[in-house]
């Protein structure tokens, strides 16, 4: 349970760091300020997915489809050129957070199947 808990809180130091600086980027176009902002909100959602991962979990889906969708969108678009190189390192991770939140939805550890409130297995 320690790791998962430092796991989304991570996930939501990585949203917050990276949204929060595209949101005061003073040369961002209003576009890309809202980008920034949508992307802090997510790293809120994982913050409190963090505080009870056993009942906060299903809203990684959320997660999954917004950071999968951004490496399918933005990926060709990097390797093309079109978008600063500092946006691939950005890609690569919020694909391995995608990965490990499918893997986290797909396959609960024991402790959230243990932990269900009301005796099913989650």
């Amino acid at each position: 349970m320690k790791f998962w808990r430092i796991f989304m809180f991570a996930a939501a130091a990585f949203n917050l760091l990276i949204g929060v600086g595209g949101l005061l980027d003073p040369a961002a176009t209003v576009e890309g300020r809202m980008t920034g902002l949508l992307v802090a909100c997510f790293g809120v959602v994982y913050a409190l997915v963090a505080t009870d991962i056993a009942r906060y979990r299903p809203m990684l889906w959320a997660g999954v489809i917004g950071k999968f969708g951004a490496v399918a969108l933005l990926g060709p678009e990097v390797a093309a050129g079109a978008y600063p190189a500092f946006v691939g390192p950005i890609l690569v991770g919020d694909a391995i957070f995608a990965t490990a939140f499918l893997w986290l939805l797909m396959k609960p550890p024991a402790w959230a199947r243990m932990n269900a409130s009301d005796g099913d297995v989650l």
